[in-house]
């Protein structure tokens, strides 16, 4: 798992339009979706203790959630993801998932995990069956991307958050989600070693300041 830098600035659907203009212009819109755009689903996991929730609300440094989603209403491409962060680096380790599996899991089915040959099915596993780790709510969004090559750097404008209240139901795309609340869009920017000027210059706005919002606390306000 290789260390990231990451920033991330709380905006106003004005900045947003700011950005895009400026982005378009200095980066690459990503493959992915139509122009750069996709909807993103996700399903979060925490324990009954809510964990994952307390620890990203209390500012802890180091500490971890896991997930799984699938973009654009495709549920043939379905990701589980670990993501880590300490000490102001992120980073993420990731395995893809079956339908079937995915369903196994959501039934309770935990059986097929440990001799699946993944480790990190293997490790969710684990924090199920020890830590109590549970699905706790679906989140959607959709996100507009860039790509700049020099530092691997990765734009990304995320809006449109939308929470499932307490609902699991992954895999159904009718499912109801309804607006977080009013959670703001989202700039976040990850590079490697270096963030070249062009994109630094690009992504500045007076007044805003690195924040640290959760898309999975702002959808978990309603329990």
């Amino acid at each position: 798992m290789k260390p990231r830098h990451e920033w991330k600035h709380e905006i106003t659907a004005a900045d947003r339009l700011v950005l895009s203009s400026r982005l378009s212009a200095a980066a690459r819109r990503d493959g992915h979706g139509q122009n750069g755009r996709y909807e993103i689903r996700s399903l979060y996991f925490d324990d009954s203790r809510d964990t994952a929730l307390r620890e990203k609300l209390d500012g802890v440094a180091r500490r971890e959630k896991f997930r799984i989603r699938y973009y654009n209403g495709d549920a043939s491409y379905i990701c589980l993801e670990k993501k880590v962060k300490w000490d102001g680096l992120c980073g993420k380790r990731s395995v893809l998932l079956s339908t079937q599996e995915v369903q196994l899991l959501l039934d309770g089915n935990l059986g097929w995990m440990p001799s699946s040959g993944r480790p990190l099915i293997q490790e969710l596993y684990w924090k199920m069956k020890v830590n109590g780790l549970r699905p706790r709510t679906l989140v959607d969004y959709t996100r507009d991307a860039y790509v700049f090559p020099a530092g691997n750097v990765r734009v990304t404008l995320d809006f449109n958050i939308r929470t499932g209240l307490g609902s699991t139901d992954f895999l159904n795309p009718s499912a109801i989600t309804v607006p977080a609340g009013d959670a703001p869009a989202i700039l976040e920017v990850k590079w490697d070693e270096f963030l070249p000027d062009i994109i630094r210059d690009a992504v500045q706005l007076p007044g805003r300041h690195t924040s640290s919002f959760s898309k999975y606390a702002a959808c978990r306000i309603y329990g």
